[in-house]
């Protein structure tokens, strides 16, 4: 008797990623889902060294630049220097950011709903805490 072996974690969750992804069009959220994930980081970690905000998405300096150039044009977010450190910007979310976030959160609910209406409310708790820890126990990737 021979048994299907149930597809690994990374495939499973990169085959989430892929369907969140894909119903979640930038008109259900007022922007782009790159935009959204930035946005929900700025919320929660401004003002952010522009190095470490990339670090922490996993977005590499240039693909970073282009996304903040465009959250800047939008006025989204915005940069300014580090007052302590010269060398470095400072990213933080503006209050226009912050209204579009909390729009766009309605907008990704309801595709969380549909996504993981198989689980129970416990069972989605759950899955968001062992994602976040799985996230926070990864160490920063060094810069190329």
């Amino acid at each position: 008797m021979s048994t299907i072996a149930m597809p690994g974690v990374t495939v499973l969750l990169t085959q989430l990623s892929r369907v969140v992804y894909r119903r979640t069009p930038e008109e259900l959220l007022g922007m782009r889902l790159k935009e959204f994930a930035m946005l929900a980081h700025l919320r929660e970690h401004s003002p952010i060294p522009q190095q470490e905000l990339g670090e922490m998405l996993c977005i590499d300096a240039n693909n970073l630049v282009l996304l903040l150039n465009e959250l800047e044009l939008k006025e989204l977010a915005f940069r300014r220097r580090d007052p302590a450190d010269r060398r470095r910007h400072l990213v933080e979310i503006t209050d226009e950011g912050l209204r579009a976030f909390e729009n766009a959160e309605k907008g990704i609910e309801s595709v969380e709903d549909e996504v993981l209406a198989s689980l129970t409310g416990r069972e989605r708790v759950a899955l968001q805490a062992l994602l976040s820890k799985a996230l926070e126990g990864i160490p920063p990737v060094p810069a190329p």
